[in-house]
């Protein structure tokens, strides 16, 4: 347990959890009846976010095996969710079985669930963090202690950062948590976005989330997503829709990238 971890109350099983709704999506079994209540009603306003929520697991996957490849032996997880098939650690291990990971996150079921999983790969581990205080994140006895800064880390935050409220704070995150990046680190988000803030299903989502914890559901622009690579360069194919992230199939190669719809968005930048 990190020593900088508080006292994390009880889990409220009445509050839906956007980690447990997104292991919900990805059909996991690790959710209460909150959580698939409201899963279900954001389902019933786009369909597809079962798909989304698989694409993005498939994102960070070739993501990180990209890292990986690319001599990148270390990966800070921030929000890392519950564990699934194929988590961050198994696939920078298959191609570096020492390959360091830390996982973040501040919702006590995924710690509890990762901590259980990980109690046997001594290169790797879980600590309560919260995204929204990032200095504290990089204090961490365990995380200095794990990962060095003097060579090239991975630092992913998948999914999390549309649950931070002001603009400001989530590009201060995004800053403080790259400036003890060394050249060759990698930089992976992944971000809800939407051409137009008013549109009705995206209304109709956040109203949904604020239900939730964290009780936020944020939409940017492209232009203010792509504002946190600034100073890196971006892999191929840039910042698109998480499934057009390199895809593996021929289908999904030649359909078109569709960024006049809300979805999910990512990409990958490498410091040089």
């Amino acid at each position: 347990m990190s020593a900088v971890e508080p006292d994390v109350p009880g889990v409220d099983p009445t509050i839906p959890s956007v980690a447990r709704m997104y292991d919900y999506y990805l059909g996991g079994k690790d959710n209460f009846p909150s959580d698939r209540a409201a899963a279900e009603k954001i389902i019933g306003i786009v369909p597809e976010v079962r798909e989304t929520a698989r694409d993005n697991r498939a994102f960070i996957g070739k993501a990180v095996r990209l890292m990986a490849e690319q001599g990148v032996c270390q990966f800070l997880d921030i929000g890392a969710g519950l564990p699934t098939q194929d988590n961050v650690h198994q696939i920078a291990q298959r191609v570096v079985p020492d390959a360091r990971v830390v996982y973040v996150d501040n919702d006590p079921i995924v710690l509890t669930h990762a901590r259980a999983l990980l109690a046997e790969n001594p290169y790797t581990l879980a600590v309560w963090g919260d995204v929204t205080d990032p200095a504290a994140i990089l204090r961490d006895p365990e995380v200095s202690a794990h990962l060095d800064f003097g060579r090239p880390v991975g630092l992913l935050m998948s999914a999390v950062l549309h649950f931070v409220q002001g603009d400001q704070q989530t590009s201060d995150i995004v800053k403080t948590l790259r400036a003890p990046l060394v050249p060759g680190s990698h930089l992976l988000i992944s971000h809800f976005y939407s051409p137009d803030a008013d549109d009705p299903k995206v209304k109709a989502g956040q109203q949904v989330y604020k239900a939730t914890k964290p009780g936020t559901l944020i939409a940017r622009p492209l232009r203010q997503i792509a504002g946190y690579f600034d100073g890196l360069s971006l892999l191929e194919p840039g910042l698109v829709p998480v499934k057009s992230w390199r895809p593996d199939s021929e289908l999904d190669r030649q359909a078109a990238v569709d960024l006049a719809v809300p979805g999910l968005v990512g990409a990958v930048g490498r410091l040089a």
